[in-house]
């Protein structure tokens, strides 16, 4: 095996020797075949160089393309024999400036805004373009012929039953906080009512029938300001028709409504939204009880206005829109009636109705001074068990009570010039409003007090004082 071996080895050294020494002799005609051989197609040796050399210009221009395409500078550019010639490159830019650029970013054009500088999400067009109206193309396939002379409104649908009342009750409710009408009947005027128009005044005499005396009177003042711009007088009647038909269910639930709506309908011909006929119409034809008592009571108010009786204000009015004079008078009323009576509970209810609680200091402080313009202890006694009564039914609040106390103080210097022992009078309503649990500790401390006046010292020797204490 060795000298097989070794025997091969030789032959393979002589083929090389002869190979190189051939090539030597004949190099001239080896190198003209491979010029031939590289013309015809059939690449040798030298030809694996031309092909890696074609291989690196194509990566270098797709990388040329690339760094275009996210770079909006053209620097890079490619020589004719494809070597990469550097130019001038652009400043590099920030993230934030290439989402704002506007040119293209796919290598391509000039590196223009895209179009023009109007394009853009939410942009119409350049700025300080004007557009001029568009022409219509009658060769358009979707140009329709009636729609030239089209006029376009907004249409506003009638209200249903359901809808009536979620949309009219927050109105009213609204209008029994500020007493505006006209506010009342811009809203209104708004909806397309349709025929739940005679409706309104229906839903706005049943709210006011669960609601305090002073929100009835707003309603009697809105029923007659609604009646003309927003209702008819044919709207007023039907809903009075259909209120007098829905007495037995309102009875139900407020045990009066056959009286206040007998009020009602008294208020609406004084103010002539109702003909002065309506009551005389339903005579001989009524078989609810509850529906004659309202027009009994309607029929005899009608008859005291003619004595005398101003029907515009039998409701009485709000203490948020009463004049100070009138509620000072009023309470001193209620003060001068109790003192006859001696209705506690009668007294209560009066201040009650008033609605002022925000007031209610005055009534403290007239109270007082009624008590110290008076003579014996009745009123003395009266008064006090008077206030007890209204501070334990919180009618009257620590607050309020507090106030009045200190208005008397601070006026009691002038009431001691009427009324000589005001300061001693006084001292003895602190002491027994305090005994009694109607005020504290600290209003009872505010009270003054007169002290005895000495112009001459005892003990100075003669000496004028120029203070009194």
């Amino acid at each position: 095996l060795m000298a097989f071996s070794k025997c091969w080895l030789e032959r393979d050294i002589d083929l090389r020797e002869s190979f190189v020494s051939g090539e030597e002799d004949n190099g001239g005609h080896l190198l003209s075949n491979k010029n031939i051989h590289e013309i015809n197609g059939n690449w040798l040796s030298s030809s694996s160089n031309g092909i890696h050399e074609a291989r690196l210009k194509a990566k270098a221009k797709r990388r040329l393309r690339k760094n275009s395409s996210r770079d909006s500078g053209r620097g890079d550019s490619l020589s004719d024999n494809g070597d990469v010639a550097r130019g001038t490159l652009a400043a590099p830019t920030s993230p934030k400036s290439k989402l704002l650029d506007r040119r293209s970013r796919l290598g391509k054009g000039r590196g223009l805004p895209k179009k023009g500088g109007a394009g853009g999400k939410g942009v119409w067009g350049r700025s300080g373009e004007v557009y001029e109206p568009e022409q219509v193309d009658e060769k358009d396939p979707n140009y329709d012929e009636a729609q030239e002379n089209c006029v376009y409104e907004t249409v506003v649908p009638p209200l249903d039953e359901r809808d009536f009342e979620k949309t009219v009750t927050p109105i009213v409710q609204e209008y029994f906080e500020h007493g505006d009408t006209n506010e009342v009947a811009e809203l209104l005027a708004e909806l397309n009512l349709g025929p739940m128009r005679s409706e309104v005044p229906t839903l706005a005499v049943s709210m006011a029938l669960e609601a305090k005396a002073s929100q009835r009177e707003l309603t009697s003042r809105l029923l007659a300001d609604l009646c003309g711009p927003i209702l008819s007088y044919r709207d007023m009647e039907n809903s009075f028709d259909k209120l007098l038909r829905e007495l037995p269910d309102l009875v139900l639930d407020t045990p009066g409504a056959s009286q206040f709506v007998g009020q009602f309908i008294a208020r609406a011909v004084s103010d002539r939204i109702l003909s002065k006929s309506y009551i005389e119409s339903y005579k001989g034809r009524v078989d609810c009880k509850h529906t004659r008592a309202a027009l009994d009571r309607a029929a005899v108010l009608l008859k005291m206005s003619l004595g005398g009786l101003r029907i515009d204000n039998h409701w009485g009015t709000g203490g948020g829109q009463r004049p100070v004079t009138q509620l000072v008078k009023e309470m001193n009323l209620l003060l001068k009636e109790y003192i006859l009576s001696g209705d506690t509970k009668e007294a209560e209810r009066c201040l009650r109705e008033l609605e002022v609680p925000h007031f209610h200091h005055e009534f403290v402080y007239e109270a007082i001074v009624m008590v110290l313009e008076s003579k014996g202890m009745k009123t003395f006694n009266m008064v006090l068990q008077l206030l007890k009564s209204l501070s334990a039914s919180s009618i009257i609040t620590v607050d309020q009570m507090r106030r009045g106390y200190e208005r008397v103080y601070m006026d009691i210097a002038e009431i001691n010039i009427d009324v000589p022992r005001a300061y001693f009078i006084l001292e003895q309503i602190v002491d027994k409003s305090f005994s009694m649990d109607i005020i504290g500790v600290t209003i009872r401390d505010l009270c003054p007090c007169r002290g005895r006046k000495r112009f001459v010292s005892e003990g100075d020797g003669g000496v004028v004082k120029m203070e009194s204490y």
